[in-house]
């Protein structure tokens, strides 16, 4: 009797010591309503891959024909759609070398102080309004995303004659002038004091080359600076050698110098640089009147070293341009149509800077030298 007691007793106390269920309040749903459903998160814009294969080649093959299509300064102009819409059209890749002076608005120019300059002092133009400049930021995310290179024209653009300039700089003086440009284009929200524009979809480690203004400095002077900078190739050195040839080597840099090739045009040998093209057309004058003349003269070159290089060493053509309208627009539109005809042919490559680069350092270097010793091309009228 006891025990049985004393079992009821623990049963007993078992249960009442048990926890109460936990009862939930059931949540009414309107019927027929839709479950929220997190939006998917944007994708990341994608840009669009190199246009270069990286083969090697074999023995006694022959190289793409490279053409390497560059512009200085790329500042707001309806050129700057010409290009990349011809660009798309036929796969082509360019080398957008950057004026840091884009990057502030006019306002703002106390952000920028070039090599013994005073602070906002340049010898060109800023970057305008905050409208214009939210613009070129607009255009430089385009040019990125559509696989072309970000270079440097660097900055305050001080050639000869505008007081202390690039052919007596210093390496200290052209570390200057890299640092401001990198800075500008790391800090360009807080030096104009935006914060609601889209990022620069690309940061100043993407910038492994350019060209200097006016094609000034000397190279004793540039690479140490270049070096410091972490860049790897130029191209703001004119030939010295006429004709087209390979790249070389200078300390580490490869230099795409800037052709000095025969015009059967002009009937003589001249600097291939649209600004060059216009001191020997006509001295520099703003004569719309004449630019289909010049057009005409400006295009023929460019075929005359495309078929030299393209039927002889295969060597990589320089054409270097700006988005200027000088002289009615002479040189925009006549390289315009040469890359909309070569970009598309068989073995070329219309490439980056940096592609090429790449390319040339995947080679085996017998060949590379078999290809630097090959004679120039396009060095007169029957070679």
């Amino acid at each position: 009797m006891l025990l049985r007691l004393i079992s009821i007793l623990t049963i007993v106390t078992v249960v009442a010591c048990a926890p109460e269920p936990i009862r939930e309040t059931p949540v009414p749903i309107e019927l027929g309503a839709p479950m929220p459903i997190e939006p998917p998160p944007t994708p990341a814009p994608a840009r669009k891959e190199s246009n270069v294969e990286m083969v090697r080649l074999e023995p006694g093959e022959k190289p793409p024909q490279f053409v390497l299509f560059s512009f200085d300064g790329v500042g707001l102009s309806p050129n700057w759609d010409l290009f990349l819409d011809t660009a798309a059209r036929v796969d082509a890749r360019f080398s957008a070398l950057m004026t840091g002076l884009y990057f502030l608005t006019d306002e703002n120019r106390h952000h920028y102080q070039g090599p013994g300059r005073a602070p906002g002092e340049a010898a060109i133009g800023f970057g305008g309004t905050e409208d214009g400049l939210r613009t070129q930021i607009e255009y430089l995310n385009r040019t990125w995303l559509d696989g072309h290179e970000m270079g440097t024209h660097y900055v305050g653009h001080f050639c000869a004659g505008s007081g202390y300039h690039g052919d007596r700089w210093t390496v200290d003086d052209w570390d200057l002038e890299l640092a401001e440009f990198y800075s500008l284009i790391r800090d360009w929200k807080a030096n104009n004091g935006i914060q609601d524009a889209p990022d620069l979809l690309f940061g100043p480690d993407e910038v492994r080359g350019g060209r200097t203004q006016c094609l000034e400095g000397r190279l004793d002077q540039l690479i140490p600076a270049w070096h410091r900078h972490g860049m790897t190739w130029d191209s703001s050195m004119p030939a010295d050698e006429p004709g087209l040839y390979w790249p070389r080597t200078v300390d580490g840099i490869w230099e795409f110098a800037i052709p000095f090739v025969y015009s059967p045009a002009l009937g003589r040998r001249q600097t291939a640089l649209d600004y060059n093209f216009w001191v020997t057309f006509n001295g520099a004058r703003d004569e719309p009147h004449s630019a289909p003349h010049a057009r005409r003269v400006v295009k023929e070159t460019y075929d005359y070293m495309y078929q030299r290089a393209y039927h002889g060493n295969r060597a990589p053509l320089v054409i270097a341009n700006h988005f200027n309208d000088w002289n009615g627009n002479s040189f925009n539109p006549a390289t315009a149509d040469f890359m909309a005809e070569v970009c598309d042919d068989p073995d070329t490559v219309c490439a980056t800077h940096s592609d090429v680069v790449e390319w040339l350092e995947l080679q085996d270097p017998d060949v590379v030298a078999h290809l630097q010793a090959l004679p120039a091309v396009a060095v007169d009228d029957g070679y």
